[in-house]
């Protein structure tokens, strides 16, 4: 089978076979995370006991991207603090590059929490794990999110609801900018584009496809990848009226950034996600 073949069959939620070279290395850089954790954990709660908010986890989950294959470029400045980063969402992956690179919290898909080490060592960063379906928990959630602002300094939200191909962008829903309305007194909010390059379609988590299969997928990959994470000029929320509006605007900046990156119109989604009422339609196009 061919690499997009691979591809396609995965996002069936069929699993993925693996070379015997493919399952070396799905094997080095398992010991090679293993090493990592056995090395920065017991520091970051050594830490915790005797200070507050610990650098560990920023620093593991750096070198935890670089050995999953992920070379992250930062383009522009991030805020170091009092920052609400909204980013396109690709990849489990995501979430090493953006937290190794500022050391920001999350709010990602509760799915995520299930997958084999990833979700654990995102908890280390004080992920929000958030359920789609569960309504009467957002306010318990939002207040997770209040915390995770105040002991990391910054959050990162993921509005599309899913992980897409690096080719599409959902529309982005508001319940979890309600953190921001009204806006915590300071902070701001910058627009962040997480970008794949030509490898983001191939490692895109969609479709059917298991945290299990993908991971495997990822960390069996020959050679690197390259991660450009492109942080676009904050705004305050304050000139905004509400979460939806702050929503617009941020959607509005991420996808003329990443047309102008990209070079091309982005593509509408190939693949329909209930949780978040998105209807696939039919004009995707194969990866080149």
């Amino acid at each position: 089978m061919t690499d997009w073949e691979l591809r396609q069959a995965a996002a069936r939620g069929e699993t993925t076979p693996l070379s015997a070279i493919g399952w070396v290395r799905l094997v080095c850089r398992a010991l090679a995370l293993l090493a990592l954790i056995v090395v920065f954990v017991p520091l970051h709660y050594l830490y915790r006991v005797l200070s507050y908010g610990s650098p560990f986890p920023m620093l593991f989950l750096r070198y935890a991207a670089r050995v999953c294959g992920a070379r992250v470029e930062v383009i522009g400045t991030h805020l170091k603090r009092d920052v609400f980063f909204v980013a396109n969402h690709i990849s489990w992956v995501d979430i090493l590059a953006l937290a190794g690179a500022s050391g920001t919290a999350f709010v990602a898909k509760a799915e995520l929490a299930e997958a084999p080490m990833v979700g654990w060592l995102a908890s280390l960063n004080r992920t929000v794990f958030v359920k789609r379906e569960n309504r009467m928990g957002v306010a318990e959630q939002i207040n997770a999110l209040k915390e995770a602002l105040v002991d990391n300094w910054s959050v990162t939200v993921f509005p599309e609801g899913t992980t897409t191909d690096g080719q599409s962008l959902l529309p982005f829903k508001t319940s979890m900018l309600s953190v921001l309305e009204p806006p915590p007194p300071g902070v701001l909010v910058q627009p962040v584009i997480v970008d794949y390059g030509a490898v983001a379609e191939w490692i895109g988590w969609i479709g059917e496809e298991t945290g299990l299969n993908n991971a495997k997928r990822v960390l069996s990959r020959k050679g690197s990848f390259k991660v450009r994470l492109h942080y676009l000029e904050p705004f305050s929320p304050e000139d905004f009226r509400g979460r939806k509006a702050i929503s617009m605007e941020s959607r509005r900046r991420i996808e003329e950034a990443l047309v102008a990156i990209m070079g091309r119109p982005l593509r509408t989604f190939a693949h329909t996600v209930p949780p978040v009422r998105y209807e696939a339609k039919a004009d995707h196009q194969p990866m080149s």
